[in-house]
């Protein structure tokens, strides 16, 4: 005769995360909006670059037009997916009631963290594929062998920490229009002065050493020396994984649940 003995408890904080994330990236495949902003605005805009002739007159870098897009492009897309999309996925959810739900659940603060940032990794799996695609479509010739492709993962894992980290503080503290209003207000100005499509020093001289603080900076240039000069950014990794430690770290104690 078997006996079943019970064994109350929750699962494994690793098995708890995996099954958020599966959520979370069955639920962005489904948001046509967050996909526009996570994949189609990046590659209209490597398109437009790359197939136009509009790289040539705008200053993207010293190397080859085409090179120096691809690139910032990703850095893009990595911007538009970890912060802008999943800070405003993120507060509407809060508003409807949905991580109010959530935290009913044996998953904490850190695990909803862990499981958004791993939905947002697997949309950025697609993203790279089809822009990396696509750039070489257009004539992209990066350099570095191994050493680019190990340079761009470590960026982008950094980078999707640091503004992953970013987009939740912000949904978990405001309300959800004003999570809107500001997670868009911020990207284009990132857009505009955060380093994202110009490098650094073709900034004016005073604005330099704040644009190099930013996370934003770090990353696009991170992905930019990966593959344009074939190195590992170490420097610009460290900057992205201290971001996302600190930003990290507020979200914990401050995310709210409603």
């Amino acid at each position: 005769m078997t006996t079943y003995a019970p064994q109350p408890g929750s699962a494994p904080w690793s098995r708890k995360v995996l099954a958020h994330t599966r959520m979370e990236f069955k639920l962005l495949l489904r948001n046509g909006e967050q996909l526009l902003l996570a994949l189609v605005i990046p590659l209209g805009v490597l398109v437009l670059l790359g197939a136009t002739g509009l790289g040539d007159r705008l200053p993207l870098g010293s190397g080859r037009p085409i090179d120096e897009a691809v690139p910032r492009v990703l850095a893009l897309a990595v911007l538009s997916s970890s912060f802008t999309s999943l800070a405003i996925a993120t507060g509407f959810e809060r508003r409807y009631g949905v991580i109010k739900r959530l935290g009913a659940s044996p998953l904490s603060r850190t695990g909803l963290l862990a499981g958004k940032i791993g939905a947002v990794l697997l949309i950025q799996g697609i993203q790279l594929v089809v822009l990396i695609g696509t750039g070489f479509a257009l004539g992209w010739k990066p350099v570095g062998g191994v050493t680019a492709v190990i340079g761009v993962i470590l960026t982008v894992l950094c980078g999707t920490a640091a503004f992953a980290s970013l987009g939740l503080l912000m949904a978990g503290v405001l309300r959800a229009e004003a999570t809107l209003a500001a997670a868009n207000l911020l990207y284009l100005l990132l857009l505009v002065g955060g380093a994202i499509m110009t490098p650094v020093d073709e900034y004016p001289a005073g604005m330099q050493g704040v644009v190099r603080l930013l996370p934003s900076a770090a990353l696009a240039s991170g992905i930019s020396n990966s593959t344009v000069q074939g190195v590992i950014p170490w420097a610009a990794a460290l900057s992205l994984a201290l971001w996302a430690a600190v930003l990290g770290y507020l979200v914990s104690r401050t995310f709210r649940w409603d």
